[in-house]
């Protein structure tokens, strides 16, 4: 007799002619708004097409399970293994709460800036200061437009002196990035290469690690966001100690990965065994937990650092990497508008909270950005962007947009207003009627290594 479905799966029908378009939210500082249409899941098929790439690691995720997928970097993106018959999602978050987990994310492309220009040319294109990235070391940074809106969140990993690797959330910076570098100003080369990662994630990540890789790495002494070079299955890769999930976790970057992707892949699931690993989706359970953004989700082009949690990248401390005279893309909009919210002004509408909330479990992807409302109900005023249940809390949580009241802490960064209530409009299978929400801090479970994304 086949299991039932959990009811986080179960589609509702939706009738499109009675969608619900909600305008109430001030998106006026926006060109193109978020799409508010509460339309809900879609019956569609993914069409599988040469226009769409696949990774190198695609057919090996088709045979460890992958039975959905999105569309991520222009590449096939695996975002289930486990069925909703099964256990779905929650079977995976328990795997890298309590074991190890390999993740396909060759989507993240690898841009290449190499050449004498190379510190110079990084410098120029993100907020903090790229000559104080040593060599063999990454960093999360973020690039951002002349008008200061985030372009793309990437791991930046500084390879060899002259050499850097953009290794890419969801958007086109690798155009971009030959855009910069048009007239050449810069003695660089900028180009996409064939090197894919996977995430390996998971308390048991380290001792999986020694296994695979042995002395070739001091694993025991390498830092966070550290990089070293190895083999992993006779090939050359680059181990990164990083990770999209909050846990402990490495990367490995192969190098060829199109030639050499069942060899890396098999030699990880074989050290594998022993640690209880299983192949999974990124965990997006886990990095809500952490606070950890994802681009095109919780923010985009048109959402500046300072309301998404992010305007420590922009010198605000005035410390370290913090303290950046040289210019960059972005400078002069960013500078303005950490001035305008010293000086107690609101340069912009919305800003990005943490959220708790109620209504049953929340345990899959929400098919819309749902409303939130004033705590007195009434139109919608913001808009969730990524929820979850949360096991050990046991209660939802989520990030979203609401109004910027003009609230900061005490190194002057821009936050929520923690306590204030708000109502959240779920769909029906997880509420027949608004909940209440409350404004938290971020994030909501501690990170193994202290703020992976720096979200502060």
């Amino acid at each position: 007799m086949p299991k039932k479905v959990p009811n986080s799966y179960k589609v509702e029908k939706v009738n499109y002619d009675k969608v619900r378009h909600e305008t109430s939210v001030d998106q006026s500082d926006r060109l193109v708004p978020y799409n508010l249409r509460q339309s809900g899941p879609t019956k569609v098929d993914m069409l599988i097409s040469t226009r769409v790439r696949k990774s190198p690691y695609w057919h090996l995720s088709m045979k460890a399970g992958c039975w959905r997928a999105t569309v991520y970097n222009r590449i096939y993106h695996p975002r289930g293994y486990v069925r909703p018959e099964k256990g779905g999602a929650m079977v995976e978050y328990k795997a890298i709460k309590n074991h190890v987990t390999m993740w396909n994310v060759a989507v993240e492309r690898q841009i290449r800036v190499k050449g004498p220009d190379a510190e110079k040319f990084t410098d120029y294109v993100i907020t903090r200061d790229a000559t104080k990235i040593s060599t063999m070391r990454g960093r999360y940074v973020i690039l951002c437009n002349y008008k200061g809106g985030v372009l793309n969140d990437p791991v930046l990993m500084r390879i060899a002196d002259d050499e850097f690797w953009f290794s890419l959330s969801d958007s086109d910076i690798g155009i971009y990035l030959q855009g910069v570098n048009a007239d050449k100003r810069f003695n660089v080369e900028i180009d996409e290469i064939d090197a894919c990662p996977v995430q390996i994630q998971g308390p048991k990540s380290k001792a999986l690690m020694k296994d695979l890789i042995g002395d070739q790495v001091d694993l025991d002494n390498m830092p966070f966001y550290g990089l070293a070079e190895a083999k992993v299955g006779g090939r050359s890769c680059v181990i990164s100690q990083s990770g999209f999930s909050g846990e402990a976790g490495y990367e490995i970057y192969l190098r060829n990965a199109t030639l050499y992707a069942e060899d890396m892949w098999n030699a990880v699931l074989k050290a594998g065994k022993k640690h209880k690993l299983m192949v999974i989706a990124p965990a997006h359970h886990r990095r809500i937990q952490a606070g950890i953004l994802s681009w095109g989700q919780d923010m985009d082009h048109e959402h500046n650092p300072f309301q998404c949690n992010l305007g420590y990248q922009v010198s605000l401390s005035g410390k370290g990497e913090w303290n950046k005279q040289s210019d960059y893309v972005g400078k002069d909009a960013l500078e303005k508008m950490k001035s305008q919210i010293q000086n107690g002004e609101k340069p912009y509408k919305l800003q990005l909270v943490g959220l708790e909330l109620g209504g049953k479990p929340i345990e899959d992807y929400a098919n819309d950005f749902w409303l939130i409302s004033n705590e007195n109900g009434g139109r919608p005023v913001g808009y969730i962007t990524s929820p979850w249940y949360h096991p050990e809390k046991q209660k939802n949580i989520a990030m979203g947009y609401v109004p910027f009241e003009g609230n900061t802490n005490s190194n002057g960064f821009p936050i929520g207003n923690f306590g204030k209530k708000y109502k959240v409009l779920l769909p029906n299978k997880y509420s027949s009627k608004p909940v209440e929400a409350t404004v938290v801090p971020l994030p909501f479970t501690e990170s193994y290594n202290a703020n992976t994304r720096e979200v502060k």
